[in-house]
């Protein structure tokens, strides 16, 4: 028989909205959503709620921005929803112990883990090369992603994958899988596993990271071209311009040149161990397009070096 449970939902970006909509379209009821404060941002700095929260606004869920839950107003507000279950997914806050008794919490966490705990485990699974990735539905306990695995979904990174289709297949699948724990925790029938193997911790992506470090392998900037796209962008600089690749090529070739020197007038770019040859490219405050479009309007020198 379905029980309808109470839910407090806490997440902050689009890759969490999915989860919140699964969630109601099961029939369950959100009590509550937990989600980031509203932050400045574009031009006028204005502030803007998140993503989770503009979709609980739609749905006519209470939400709440706390900027910690270490305060016991904050605790006792948390505790006075006498939620059934808490989920969470990238929210952006741990949560202290009291917030943790206060009813069962559960996490949708983008990796296999203990593989890519932390912030940015699909950026970081690309970056590395990983050839899976997936969902783990865990158990929250105190620690950064350290509590027991409920349930686990592996996915293959293809070798053409993007941080933005790794992003929105993952997003999908955390969305059916936690509905399906629910459904299962419900029956009494979802035991956790202890994470076993080497823990790998997934840092925060800063968008330093995203300037091309010419001097690395080829294969490398591609796997971090990728992990880039379509945020923050990998880019470099050329002639006082951020000009950003969202797709390459790599040959390899061992009489490139020196590391970020462009080879030819088609923006072709010596690095370690042969030539990056850009394909989808950007340049500051302009539209995504074909290096073919871009060369048609932008005189490339050969010989000089880009940064």
């Amino acid at each position: 028989m379905f029980w309808k449970m109470k839910i407090i939902f806490m997440g902050t970006p689009e890759f969490s909205v999915h989860a919140l909509e699964e969630i109601i379209k099961a029939g369950h009821e959100v009590v509550a959503v937990y989600s980031q404060p509203p932050r400045p941002s574009g031009r006028g700095q204005a502030l803007n709620n998140s993503a989770v929260h503009e979709a609980a606004i739609k749905h006519n869920i209470p939400v709440f921005t706390p900027k910690t839950l270490k305060n016991p107003e904050a605790q006792e507000q948390f505790a006075g929803h006498k939620a059934d279950l808490a989920v969470v997914v990238a929210y952006g806050l741990l949560l202290p112990k009291p917030i943790l008794e206060a009813c069962r919490c559960i996490n949708i966490h983008a990796s296999l883990l203990p593989r890519w705990r932390g912030a940015a485990p699909l950026q970081r699974a690309i970056m590395a090369g990983d050839k899976k990735t997936g969902i783990t539905i865990m158990e929250m306990d105190e620690g950064l992603d350290t509590g027991d695995m409920l349930l686990v979904k592996g996915v293959q990174i293809t070798p053409d994958m993007t941080f933005g289709h790794l992003h929105d297949e993952l997003s999908g699948m955390g969305a059916k899988l936690v509905v399906e724990a629910i459904s299962k925790i419900d029956n009494g029938g979802l035991v956790g596993i202890k994470q076993s193997g080497e823990a790998t911790y997934a840092a925060k992506i800063i968008k330093e990271e995203a300037k091309i470090d010419w001097s690395l392998p080829g294969k490398q900037i591609i796997l971090n071209i990728r992990a880039f796209n379509p945020y923050p962008g990998a880019y470099f600089e050329y002639k006082g311009e951020k000009i950003k690749i969202f797709e390459a090529d790599f040959e390899r070739d061992a009489g490139r040149g020196e590391s970020g020197r462009l080879i030819d007038d088609k923006f072709t770019i010596a690095c370690r161990d042969g030539k990056i040859i850009p394909v989808l490219v950007q340049r500051q405050g302009k539209k995504t397009m074909p290096l073919t479009e871009l060369l048609r309007g932008f005189k490339v020198e050969p010989g000089t070096i880009v940064s």
